[in-house]
């Protein structure tokens, strides 16, 4: 007990020194759990956005929803587990184009037959996508995306680039297509699908899931919540799911599947720094969620820094993480 209220007074001194430097000050909301108890709870102040649409200067506090933009896809992955345990979705190594028969000429092709529910999962499809581009045009796959008449079929129908499974390329694309699985498989849209099985059994009340023009829950990027729900549910994840999650789908989730750079690779949805030595979920503007399992430690960051440098949360990570 002492050696823990030793670390969280270093701890404490660390973040606050990064924010009186004046090098957090777009970060809007910090929680860091340790042993399963909140040790540090901040709250700041500055510009925000809905997905795009400004909501002003705000003052946060514990009760301010904020968008955890991708972070989103790794709550989706939760969800997807949970409607596998129940019988809902097709098993990863299921034929993903098959899924969608109401697009014949696609699921006819046979380049794109080898295509499965676990490419989707870890991004691999093979298909030509794009968001390296900025967020503000048709350049970038996910809004062009957002933009057509048919989400799904956009998708699906990309020209085949290489063969699926053999390199990640990020896609929100493909979480919307898991989010279309859940909501077929549940019958429920995804957000609502969520609420039942996922967030009102952790206590989470206060959430919101942005849909898109078309009426869909825009399952990569559309989730707002409170940093301590966020980190509630990397909580979560680091005691196995409890029983609100197979333990056995935590395990699947979080198995590095594909290399990014080193020891950083890319589970289902989650990304994971050596053998689980690291779980992690990122989001555009510097959302974050951090578990790290060898030291019973959750951190969640929200933050302001849309499309650029999220330079505040990785100061105030450093400083968390020591």
């Amino acid at each position: 007990m002492r050696a823990l209220r030793r670390w969280v007074v270093a701890m404490v001194e660390r973040v606050e020194a990064v924010f009186a430097g004046g090098k957090a000050s777009r970060v809007h909301g910090l929680v860091v759990m340790r042993g399963g108890e909140v040790v540090l709870e901040r709250y700041g102040a500055g510009a925000d956005f809905r997905l795009g649409e400004p909501l002003g200067r705000i003052t946060f506090d514990r009760e301010t929803l904020h968008d955890v933009r991708s972070v989103s896809k790794s709550v989706v992955a939760l969800v997807y587990g949970i409607a596998l345990s129940e019988g809902l979705v097709p098993e990863p190594g299921a034929p993903l184009v098959a899924q969608f028969p109401e697009y014949p000429d696609l699921v006819a092709d046979p380049a794109r037959a080898y295509i499965t529910v676990e490419h989707a999962l870890t991004m691999t499809l093979g298909l030509d996508w794009n968001e390296d581009a900025p967020y503000t045009g048709p350049e970038n796959s996910e809004v062009a995306m957002e933009l057509a008449p048919d989400r799904h079929r956009y998708v699906l129908e990309r020209p085949v680039v290489e063969e699926a499974g053999k390199r990640r390329t990020y896609c929100g694309g493909a979480t919307a297509l898991i989010g279309e699985l859940i909501t077929r498989g549940t019958g429920m849209p995804v957000d609502a699908y969520a609420a039942e099985r996922l967030f009102r059994p952790l206590g989470i009340t206060r959430h919101q899931w942005v849909k898109g023009g078309d009426g869909v829950v825009m399952a990569a990027s559309g989730l707002r919540l409170r940093p301590l729900d966020l980190a509630a549910i990397g909580r979560l994840v680091l005691d196995g799911g409890r029983d609100l999650v197979p333990a056995g789908w935590i395990e699947e989730m979080t198995r590095p599947r594909v290399t990014i750079e080193g020891d950083f690779a890319y589970g289902y949805q989650w990304y994971v720094t050596g053998d689980r030595q690291r779980l992690e979920c990122i989001g555009n503007g510097g959302q974050r969620l951090v578990v790290v399992p060898g030291e019973d430690l959750v951190v969640a960051v929200t933050a302001g820094d849309y499309d650029t440098d999220p330079a505040g949360t990785t100061a105030v990570l450093k400083a968390v993480l020591g």
